[in-house]
């Protein structure tokens, strides 16, 4: 009988042991499993971040001039022009002046840009006078990234404004002309950082001049570019 009382007086303290043993249990299961789940959640954000920041890479800007475009850049090219126009016996013949274009783009995806720039294509000499030509040109640009160089091209258009100025005894009509008329070009850049790029650059512009018609004015160039 004795023995029957002291095990029923044993039975509660066990119970409670037994109870606060599956207590501490289970906060150091909850413990181990805390850690975990937030390193997975930590992982999974920065996965997610670099992701997003390799879709447009180099560059993690997403202002831009042009409409419905992000991660834009602004430019300055400085080159030499080469007019596609007969020079006159008996006169000076020269396209050795500067040609330079200022230039603002923007990205729809890592591959595909739009570009809106001033190009001012310099000047001949030719017939005693001189032939130039500027403009507005708008285009669509397609980029190649092969890490820090990429490829490009570009299709569009420039409107363009020219003026022929020449001697009478050249024969040459002089005036003023303008128009919209196709344009293209092509280059290479070399990322310096994330934001800035050296580019090398060929670019040809059919331009309107007055006795012509329309004709070739490409340009080489060198520029630098910087990302927003």
């Amino acid at each position: 009988m004795k023995h029957a009382l002291h095990h029923l007086r044993t039975w509660p303290l066990a119970a409670v042991g037994l109870a606060v043993a599956c207590s501490v249990s289970a906060q150091t299961d909850a413990a181990r499993e805390a850690p975990l789940d937030t390193t997975l959640a930590q992982a999974t954000t920065t996965t997610t971040t670099t992701a997003q920041r390799r879709a447009y890479a180099p560059g993690e800007g997403n202002f831009s001039v042009i409409p419905y475009t992000s991660h834009g850049y602004i430019g300055i090219n400085v080159g030499k022009p080469d007019y596609d126009l007969a020079c006159v016996g008996g006169f000076s013949c020269s396209d050795s002046s500067t040609a330079y274009h200022l230039y603002t783009g923007g990205m729809f995806n890592r591959y595909l840009g739009a570009e809106l720039g001033y190009v001012n294509l310099g000047e001949m000499e030719r017939g005693g006078g001189k032939t130039e030509a500027h403009g507005i040109n708008l285009s669509l640009v397609g980029r190649l990234p092969l890490g820090v160089v990429h490829l490009f091209g570009k299709v569009g258009a420039t409107y363009s404004r020219s003026e022929v100025t020449a001697s009478p005894l050249s024969g040459l009509t002089t005036g003023k002309d303008k128009g919209w008329e196709p344009s293209m070009g092509a280059g290479v850049g070399f990322d310096l950082s994330p934001r800035s790029s050296i580019v090398l650059e060929w670019n040809r512009h059919q331009v309107r001049f007055v006795g012509v018609g329309k004709q070739d004015v490409d340009t080489t160039s060198i520029g630098y570019m910087h990302r927003f």
